[in-house]
């Protein structure tokens, strides 16, 4: 249960968070955001708690920017082009792919993945006890 617990706080975090810079970016957002951005946060924390003290946020931060990316894809395959919701649409950003991912964001969560990683280790710290972190960049 407590993992549940951990888990659902972490998830809603990253959710809320996405939603949040949806709104501000944008001005708008879709409940589907949640879900993808609480994923998003769930997945690089798992990722960093594999690599604590073997990779810099350096290849963190391009496996978190893999990572959104493809969880962006896949959930603008289903709700964008299946769905058809058009909750968001890239085909006029630069080098795009169906118009659900394109590399100007690609580049974006590459910067914003060092800030999820930093964010999943102190709130595992604060909530749930977990060991402080150390960061090496290179």
């Amino acid at each position: 249960m407590k993992k549940f617990l951990e888990y659902f706080i972490l998830f809603s975090f990253g959710g809320i968070i996405y939603i949040l810079i949806e709104l501000i970016w944008r001005g708008r957002s879709h409940w589907s955001m949640f879900v993808l951005g609480g994923l998003c946060f769930i997945l690089i924390g798992a990722l960093n708690e594999k690599c604590r003290g073997k990779a810099p946020l350096f290849v963190q931060s391009l496996f978190g920017a893999f990572i959104i990316t493809v969880l962006e894809f896949v959930t603008g395959y289903i709700v964008n082009i299946k769905l058809g919701l058009n909750v968001w649409n890239y085909y006029d950003v630069p080098f795009n792919i169906l118009g659900q991912v394109c590399l100007p964001y690609t580049v974006f969560w590459f910067f914003l993945s060092p800030v999820c990683v930093i964010a999943d280790d102190y709130m595992r710290e604060a909530f749930f006890g977990e060991a402080r972190p150390t960061y090496k960049i290179f």
